[in-house]
């Protein structure tokens, strides 16, 4: 087997290599081809040792261009540099965090200067999911005057809110 091998190596070399592309991976294919020969070999006879070292080489050199290719549409080839400048961060910024938490403070300090009754009826509906008969009767007025408090409510709100903006 491995005169046979000897013999056929320059030829098992050029047709992994012509594959491949790459020597060093084509010497790796080349003596796994032998060790799979040398397992099959104990299992039993090989009628064409020759043919059987050309059959694994080829099989073994696409199968590693496969992955090869396979892996190339998935990873950034290390010979490549990206641009990462420009890709968004999940996360806020300082300053971001810094503004929205002006706005919350500027939205909770026009929340409580609502009247109370305005209040409660956005609170109840905005934040609880209360309909405005439910809320109605909760509150012992009719829905009428749920709805003026909460048109009330939500005027106030933007008011407060798009002058805090223009301030900005």
């Amino acid at each position: 087997m491995q005169s046979i091998y000897l013999d056929h190596r320059a030829l098992l070399l050029g047709q992994a290599q012509r594959i491949v592309r790459d020597r060093e991976t084509a010497e790796d294919l080349i003596q796994e081809s032998y060790l799979r020969a040398h397992h099959a070999a104990e299992k039993g006879p090989i009628e064409n040792v020759a043919g059987f070292l050309c059959r694994t080489v080829r099989n073994l050199a696409l199968d590693h261009l496969r992955r090869r290719q396979a892996k190339a549409r998935v990873e950034i080839g290390s010979s490549e540099m990206v641009d990462v400048s420009h890709v968004p961060c999940g996360t806020p910024s300082a300053e971001d965090r810094m503004l929205q938490r002006e706005r919350l403070d500027r939205f909770r300090g026009a929340l409580d200067s609502l009247p109370e009754r305005a209040r409660r009826v956005w609170m109840l509906n905005r934040l609880e999911g209360w309909s405005y008969p439910a809320i109605a009767e909760h509150l012992g007025v009719s829905p009428g005057t749920v709805f003026n408090d909460m048109k009330l409510a939500m005027g106030h709100m933007a008011d407060a809110l798009s002058r805090a903006e223009r301030e900005r």
